[in-house]
């Protein structure tokens, strides 16, 4: 398996940058194009006096959008370099929707860690819609995150069609890694059939131990993030896990809780 298409979304953040430039090293890595993406809705037009005034607001508003776009543009030129393949995608458009759109033509999709929230940034796209929506590989990338090594891969295992799905998307990180650790954590650990995961990854080269975790109160995402830690790893690997209620993700805690606070990279599948 090979990574040939990876998209990056940006935005007018400091951390859009070194998200660029940590895309940019994968694409290189894997002789891959990267494609950089900004979009933006315009807000709903407030009340006006008459549509002469409606429209010099519209037209303010579009005008304020367009040089957003092409400062995000600018950025994503400045930071990927000239030696590997680029393209540039844009719209007026909610971002979570058009990246969706636009991830049935790419193998990997790269977003901030950054959630959507009152005062954020509105052309960054919530990774949790991403994830959830996309139907592609999604890789949650820290603020201030501008390489990924990916030599020491945590691979958070659980016995679920979404983290079996998130170990073959992997591969193509697996077989470049130094070290490949399986992990299950919880009282149910033993059952999961993490050593059956491990003795497949070897099979495909890796060099990986099965590691059993203790989760004090249920706490999973915090025994991962710790066990991650002690281990020098560089990126998680695992399923996401989810479900929409009225038009909104409610997503399971594991989920949750390192969408919101892991400080290392996440390649995740749904």
């Amino acid at each position: 398996m090979s990574i040939a298409s990876i998209m990056v979304a940006l935005d007018t953040g400091g951390a859009a940058a070194p998200r660029v430039r940590l895309a940019a090293d994968l694409a290189r890595r894997f002789e891959a194009t990267l494609t950089g993406f900004a979009a933006r809705k315009l807000p709903n037009p407030g009340p006006a006096a008459d549509i002469v005034a409606a429209q010099a607001s519209y037209d303010e508003e579009q005008a304020k959008l367009a040089d957003e776009l092409a400062r995000a543009e600018e950025v994503f030129r400045a930071s990927a370099g000239a030696d590997i393949r680029t393209g540039w995608r844009q719209a007026e458009a909610a971002p979570e929707a058009f990246l969706v759109r636009q991830a049935r033509g790419t193998d990997l999709v790269v977003v901030g860690r950054e959630a959507g929230r009152a005062g954020h940034d509105a052309m960054v796209p919530d990774p949790g819609t991403v994830l959830m929506e996309a139907g592609r590989p999604v890789l949650i990338v820290p603020p201030g995150a501008e390489r990924l090594e990916a030599a020491r891969i945590v691979i958070a295992w659980k016995d679920a069609p979404e983290a079996r799905r998130a170990v073959s998307v992997a591969l193509p990180f697996v077989g470049r890694a130094d070290k490949v650790f399986v992990a299950a954590a919880g009282s149910e650990a033993r059952f999961e059939g993490a050593d059956e995961v491990s003795d497949l990854l070897c099979r495909h080269g890796a060099h990986v131990t099965t590691n059993l975790l203790d989760a004090p109160g249920g706490e999973v995402a915090d025994a991962v993030l710790r066990f991650a830690k002690r281990e020098d790893a560089d990126l998680i690997v695992m399923g996401g896990y989810g479900h929409s209620r009225l038009r909104e993700w409610l997503f399971g805690g594991v989920t949750r809780d390192i969408l919101r606070t892991s400080p290392l990279c996440c390649l995740m599948s749904h």
